[in-house]
């Protein structure tokens, strides 16, 4: 696909100034509509990928030979690293089908995968029941979630910023990591429920399957959701503009395409996949660990009861929730950067502290520690939907997003829990985990000072979106 390149208010190689038909005008209904969907969407996705973190203990008992408590949870940990090998590969695979065939009907297929896969995991029997076939279908059904997880936050991420007017795209961006809150938040209130009712042996027998039958009903609520959904202006214009050029590709070196396409991702974007690989590495390391790592540490390190720490990651998440969108609209006005600054230097400051609040081991100052993380977290959760799609041009954002963002996921977030155990397991210094968030977050801060500022903003490759006709024309005025 070849299409012409936009830039704030030129267009390259004709000589002219962008024309008031040339700027994307965005219903702000239909908007609010795609985005929320989205955001919708993408909860039922991370509750599905979130269940399985917060069961983690639970499954290393059912999955995995008996004896060793810390080589249960770790077999388990290293089975939700297992899924994100595979990411890249569904990155690869996803990202460049969404720059060919639309965003939309891959967020639906991914939709589908994921819940299926989650479905499944709730069917294999234990360990006890099938041996060494039960660990074995379980990393088959994870990497099933892993392929399908590789192609969301791109095509997603993308998806919304192409829809939301170049003013307000963090605001409209937030939606997408709220949605992953919401996810996070059933999936963590539900286990807690669980664990707070069932006993240990009923939790280990039949109740631990629960939040994975649920991705069933989820998982079709959610393909609804997005079959609903219309193509992004911005990736309809492209496909427009570009219909001459795909006729011709048709006459003799179509079958290169694919070819062609990843040669422009991998040659002609490699400083923006370096920059987008460091900032997810900061975002994701810090995310699993405080989302997804902090129950088990709080119950398997510090020995602190597992329904108390389930409820307080909730609390801590609910309280992010009325932050998020607050900050995005935040960086409409004072830009991404300074607010992935603040993040990242939050994280290099702050996690000792915090853990030593934690390590007291009393409700207070756990929740203390725990909250002052997740408010520097949300500098990330924030920006990161709106500042991450910018990094490219449109007509192969999906695919050079997906695939860097998932080299970036696969090698540091989906790690983060079994690398964090097996350092205080190793060294039996409790504060390993609070030592790789700072370091991540430092490669994080290299990152955010390299990149350039994109709020307010048009899209590489895109043409400018406003909210209204008068919007446009005043753009168009000002250039005279």
């Amino acid at each position: 696909m070849s299409a012409p390149t936009w830039s704030a208010g030129v267009v390259p190689g004709r000589g002219r100034q962008v024309r008031e038909e040339d700027i994307t005008v965005v219903d702000a209904k239909t908007v609010d509509t795609a985005v929320k969907a989205t955001m919708l969407g993408n909860a039922m996705e991370w509750y599905d990928f979130g269940i399985y973190a917060y069961m983690a203990v639970t499954i290393g008992k059912v999955f995995f030979p008996s004896g060793n408590d810390t080589a249960q949870t770790l077999s388990s940990f290293a089975t939700f690293a297992a899924a994100f090998l595979v990411r890249p590969l569904g990155g690869f695979f996803f990202g460049p089908l969404g720059d060919r065939i639309g965003r939309k009907k891959v967020l639906a297929i991914t939709m589908l995968m994921m819940a299926s896969g989650t479905l499944c995991i709730g069917l294999i029997p234990g360990y006890g029941t099938i041996g060494f076939v039960a660990p074995v279908l379980l990393v088959l059904f994870r990497m099933l979630q892993g392929f399908s997880a590789g192609g969301e936050y791109g095509g997603a991420s993308t998806f919304i910023a192409e829809y939301a007017p170049d003013k307000r795209r963090g605001f409209y961006g937030s939606f997408l990591e709220f949605g992953t809150l919401i996810g996070y938040i059933l999936a963590a209130s539900l286990v807690t429920l669980l664990t707070a009712v069932l006993s240990d042996h009923e939790l280990r027998t039949w109740g631990w399957r629960i939040p994975f039958l649920v991705a069933g009903p989820i998982g079709v609520i959610g393909l609804y959701l997005r079959l609903r959904l219309e193509e992004s202006p911005a990736f309809a214009k492209v496909m427009e503009q570009s219909a001459a050029t795909e006729a011709e590709a048709q006459g003799g070196e179509h079958g290169n395409e694919t070819v062609r396409e990843f040669k422009r991702i991998f040659l002609g974007q490699r400083r923006a996949m370096v920059i987008c690989i460091a900032l997810v590495a900061a975002y994701n390391v810090n995310d699993y660990m405080l989302l997804s790592y902090m129950p088990t540490y709080l119950s398997d390190t510090l020995g602190y009861d597992e329904t108390h720490g389930l409820l307080q990651i909730v609390v801590v998440m609910i309280v992010l929730l009325t932050v998020i969108h607050p900050l995005g609209g935040l960086t409409d006005r004072i830009g991404r950067k300074p607010v992935i600054i603040t993040g990242c230097g939050g994280f290099m400051v702050l996690p000792v502290p915090c853990f030593v609040l934690i390590k007291q081991g009393d409700l207070v100052p756990i929740f203390i520690g725990l909250l002052i993380l997740g408010l520097v977290l949300v500098c990330f959760l924030a920006t990161m939907s709106a500042a991450l799609p910018a990094l490219f041009p449109t007509e192969i954002r999906s695919g050079t997003l997906s695939v860097s963002f998932n080299i970036s996921v696969s090698l540091f977030g989906g790690t983060t829990p079994f690398v964090a155990e097996a350092l205080v397991d190793g060294t039996g210094n409790d504060y390993m985990p609070a030592f790789y968030m700072m370091l991540a977050a430092a490669v994080g801060l290299a990152a955010a000072l390299a990149m350039t500022e994109t709020a307010r903003k048009p899209l590489m490759g895109s043409p400018p979106a406003v909210e209204t006709v008068e919007e446009a024309r005043e753009l168009v005025a000002a250039q005279r």
